[in-house]
């Protein structure tokens, strides 16, 4: 009887470790935890592997959809994105966080860094200014919301920033007529410069002094212009006689 019992137990033993075995090599292994993809991420963030930071919290926003890290998860997808220098989807993302989110305590953070995340993406004087437009709306919008926190008192550099990237953009094509030698719009670009941007004064210095010149140059063509059609003029009365 002893000896039956001990082949019942020991064939037992064989059966569930033979069960074991199946399931590891022929079931699929069990999914990550919700918290153990929030940890890899983290993990990614510490290590800069930011492209993979951004495949885990991805995977949590879309995957886990009412989890409690999916908050986290989607500010720090956002933070990824801008760590990785991929400043116009960092800028989505952070946009549509505040939107999700409009009273999380995180907003002047979440408003500064889509202020930055605009800022940044901007690359090149010859380019559309929009983004740096939109950069100074959020960094005045942070400063009048949030004067008292630190990213509010921040905004003030970055909005002085902001202007003076704003000046020289329109520098820079007022150059560009003068350079065509089209000294009227020249002149009306610097003057734009001088009125919109006195806070910025080395640009509206400069822009001052070349638009005095371009309004000189232009006034001289429009008067050698105005003389050579009442020259035209009188030639063609006596060509007429």
């Amino acid at each position: 009887m002893r000896k039956l019992l001990l082949m019942g137990m020991l064939a037992c033993t064989i059966f569930l470790s033979g069960c074991s075995l199946v399931d590891e090599y022929f079931l699929p292994p069990a999914d990550d935890t919700v918290q153990e993809i929030f940890e890899a991420g983290n993990d990614a963030m510490r290590e800069k592997n930011y492209s993979q930071a951004i495949v885990y919290y991805t995977r949590i926003k879309d995957d886990f959809p009412f989890s409690p890290y999916v908050i986290e998860a989607e500010l720090a997808l956002a933070d990824a994105h801008y760590l990785d220098g991929e400043y116009p989807l960092a800028a989505e993302a952070y946009k549509d966080f505040e939107t999700l989110h409009p009273r999380h305590e995180a907003i002047p953070y979440v408003l500064y860094q889509t202020g930055m995340s605009l800022k940044n993406s901007y690359t090149s004087i010859d380019h559309s200014a929009t983004p740096v437009n939109e950069a100074l709306e959020y960094f005045t919008r942070l400063h009048q919301e949030y004067p008292d926190t630190e990213y509010g008192k921040n905004a003030v550099e970055q909005i002085a920033a902001c202007r003076k990237t704003l000046a020289q953009r329109e520098l820079f094509i007022a150059n560009v007529f003068w350079g065509m030698e089209n000294y009227q719009a020249a002149w009306t670009r610097y003057q734009y410069v001088v009125r919109n941007f006195p806070d910025v004064k080395e640009e509206a210095e400069y822009a001052k002094t070349k638009g005095e010149a371009a309004f000189l140059k232009y006034r001289k063509e429009e008067a050698q212009s105005m003389r050579e059609h009442q020259q035209g003029s009188w030639k063609d009365w006596f060509r007429w006689l």
